[in-house]
């Protein structure tokens, strides 16, 4: 059974609170090198096959907000 990971992200033109919280953090746990840190979520879907279609369609109606959000499908991961 093929496992397909999707990965959603904020559109890059929109404010991350709460990585800049996670940024903040850690700068003040002294993880100075740090510069941002965007959140996102990765979402693993068990399918019985791989269709791009049928995904892409899965992400557009339910798991990513397409106003705010972009998605990345990286295909049948281990």
């Amino acid at each position: 059974m093929p496992r397909i990971r999707v990965i959603v992200t904020l559109k890059p033109s929109l404010l991350d609170s709460a990585g800049r919280t996670v940024a903040d953090s850690l700068v003040k746990l002294g993880y100075t090198e740090l510069s941002s840190a965007r959140i996102g979520k990765v979402i693993d879907l068990d399918v019985s096959s791989f269709d791009e279609a049928r995904v892409k369609e899965m992400c557009d109606k339910l798991l990513a907000n397409p106003v705010i959000e972009d998605y990345h499908i990286e295909g049948v991961v281990e």
